[in-house]
């Protein structure tokens, strides 16, 4: 199968699993005599997989430059430091590092997310933060805790796609709040916060995903507003807010007047340390907090004892801060690389964004472009991005598309606005 039919099956897969097409479920016609097995869930039919997953899926030959995933630079990894803090761990204190643990976390790593919270203006305790497997978890225990079938989520319009997939598999109704190139309206939120009557509002303020777009210090001050008025929780998930280029840090929704007592704060180590140690966390209000560790002991028990011993150790031992300075340098130079690029690689009348950190950016085709049927012709050229469409809750904007700019170099992100340019031409 070649990389263009590749492409078109993952679709063709992913369509499947949303819709229920293809006939029932299980493996029928093969070899057993007995009845057939009862069917899965609904809410796996409903939610189905992960479009940008059957992209990476097919996408990730060596000669592929991969705009698409979500990837941090590998060679920008602290391998020595990270390593030096495993073997240590193992070295002192093996039998505990490889050992069950408590389902809140290690207390020498949640005091240490703590001190990194209070160094940055938001008071926190070590008893405040849940460590989760990665901050993905996160949202689903949010999830779990705090939905119903049936219960509304306001999201951002795009929003995270994951995001979407945890709250639908919680059989949520998920309702996109309009924003605009800065961000969610706060006049728009309490609008539908009084016609939908939802549990929550998920945003990514800072660096958002997948738009790149930074939430104004004066809109989150509003949207906490909001919430205190209203009665509505806000999930804030923050996995990229210390990969700054450029401008001043924006405060946390979390830490404005109003959002005290509503707020869980995701955190992730993924983005700044390494995602395969799946390390993240979030700090909330104390019983939202127990009612996420409760449904993390029927997750997982508790995420593994030798990650969280190696990141407090690395943590300890290590400037976590100079590090992501090193790599938020190496980002901002690719994303410069990026944006030095697209004029010619994209369609004359298109338009982006110039985010101030994180991963993405955000571009619009011409309205007669869909970029979805565009990427076989795009793939074909070794080149791959991701399609707006599956980013919206509601009618997507089919013209748009996430270009991820910190992956490759800057010399394979030239290459691949080049080839680019040539699939999209056609």
């Amino acid at each position: 199968m070649g990389a263009v039919d590749a492409v078109r099956a993952a679709y063709d897969v992913g369509f499947v699993a949303r819709t229920g097409a293809g006939g029932g479920s299980g493996d029928e016609g093969g070899a057993g005599a007995g009845a057939a097995v009862p069917g899965f869930a609904e809410r796996v039919a409903a939610v189905g997989g992960s479009p940008v997953r059957d992209i990476l899926a097919v996408t990730s030959r060596p000669e592929v430059v991969n705009f698409a995933g979500g990837l941090p630079a590998p060679e920008l990894f602290d391998t020595e430091g990270i390593a030096a803090a495993y073997r240590d761990v193992l070295a002192e204190s093996a039998g505990r590092a490889l050992q069950y643990a408590t389902t809140e976390g290690e207390p020498v790593l949640r005091a240490a997310l703590a001190a990194r919270y209070g160094a940055r203006g938001l008071a926190t305790g070590a008893d405040g933060v849940l460590v989760t497997t990665g901050s993905q978890q996160a949202l689903s225990l949010l999830a779990t805790a705090l939905l119903e079938p049936g219960d509304v989520v306001l999201v951002e319009d795009p929003c995270y796609l994951a995001a979407l997939q945890a709250f639908r598999f919680a059989g949520a109704r998920v309702v996109a709040v309009p924003g605009d190139a800065h961000g969610v309206d706060p006049a728009a939120l309490e609008e539908s916060v009084v016609r939908h009557r939802p549990k929550l509002f998920y945003t990514v303020p800072t660096f958002q995903n997948p738009t790149g777009r930074t939430l104004p210090a004066e809109r989150r001050a509003a949207v906490a507003s909001v919430a205190a008025r209203r009665g509505l929780w806000i999930v804030e998930d923050d996995p990229y807010g210390e990969l700054r280029f450029e401008g001043d840090r924006v405060p946390w929704i979390a830490s404005y007047p109003g959002a005290e007592d509503r707020t869980a704060l995701l955190g992730s180590f993924s983005k700044v340390m390494a995602p395969g140690m799946r390390l993240g966390w979030l700090r909330a209000p104390a019983g939202l907090r127990r009612a996420c560790a409760v449904a993390k002991q029927a997750a997982d028990l508790h995420t593994p004892t030798v990650n969280q011993l190696a990141a407090a150790r690395y943590l300890a031992d290590r400037d976590l801060d100079a590090h992501v300075v090193r790599v938020a340098d190496a980002y901002g130079e690719r994303r410069d690389t990026m944006l030095a690029g697209l004029a010619e690689a994209l369609p004359a009348g298109s338009t982006w964004n110039r985010p101030e950190g994180g991963m993405f950016l955000w571009a619009r085709l011409p309205s007669s472009h869909d970029t979805t049927a565009l990427l076989p012709r795009v793939v074909a050229q070794d080149v791959a991005y991701v399609p707006g469409a599956p980013f919206y809750a509601g009618e997507p904007d089919r013209s748009t598309l996430r270009l991820c700019f910190v992956t490759q170099t800057p010399e394979e992100i030239r290459e691949g606005l080049r080839r680019l340019g040539v699939g999209l031409r056609g």
